[in-house]
């Protein structure tokens, strides 16, 4: 049902603390990176790659990478922002199932990408939106995502052998969860509140006035 779809995408929540480690069975595990697989991508080119981390020490060593990143951002925030984002936990490497590194592959679907010729980037769009099927599957599932953005690429590429001419994405911690929050991180612990939806909608050109864009009497 439409209602169902809509229910999961406004569950879904960046994953920290709420992982349990528990098992993911393999049917659900290959349900969501079938979804993962089954995105739109320009050109057909699917230019996206899986790497499934359950190596402990490969996961433990990708965390201290992370920690040390974490001391950079927060060596350069002050006051009450630094009183903050220190209460704030930005990863679940350790605490869940599995990793998933999600990779960008430019010469997949080439020489010539249809689509591509105009925007570059639109390779990365599609990688981005088999994340998003892979988050959404995952809710569906009853399972929790969190994103990992504290990471140098290199260092990641490094880490779990991606050619050079491959990009890495996202690291994305997978498993179950004990629950997932009614209201995300950020805004439980006040680093950043939502934007209304009308506050970023536009009619016909930008800065038109937002009231006309939702009457459909015109």
């Amino acid at each position: 049902m439409p209602h169902e779809l809509y229910d999961t995408i406004h569950r879904r929540r960046d994953v920290r603390g709420e992982f349990t480690g528990a098992p993911i069975p393999a049917d659900v595990l290959e349900r969501i990176l079938a979804a993962a697989h089954a995105a739109p991508s320009v050109g057909l080119s699917q230019p996206w790659d899986f790497v499934l981390v359950r190596d402990r020490d490969l996961r433990r060593r990708f965390r201290d990478h992370v920690e040390t990143e974490r001391r950079v951002f927060a060596a350069g925030l002050t006051g009450e922002a630094a009183a903050r984002f220190a209460r704030i936990k930005i990863d679940g490497v350790m605490e869940s199932t599995l990793s998933v590194v999600v990779t960008y592959d430019a010469r997949r679907g080439g020489p010539a990408v249809l689509g591509r010729h105009a925007i570059a980037d639109a390779g990365l769009y599609s990688v981005c939106l088999a994340i998003q099927n892979l988050w959404l599957a995952a809710t569906a599932e009853g399972l929790g995502v969190g994103w990992v953005s504290f990471y140098r690429e290199d260092y990641l590429r490094g880490l779990v052998g991606i050619p050079e001419e491959v990009r890495p994405v996202a690291w994305l911690c997978l498993g179950p969860v004990t629950h997932l929050e009614h209201v995300p991180d950020l805004e439980r612990h006040g680093w950043r509140q939502r934007r209304p939806l009308d506050t970023v909608l536009h009619s016909d050109k930008w800065g038109n006035p937002r009231e006309a864009v939702l009457d459909l009497r015109g």
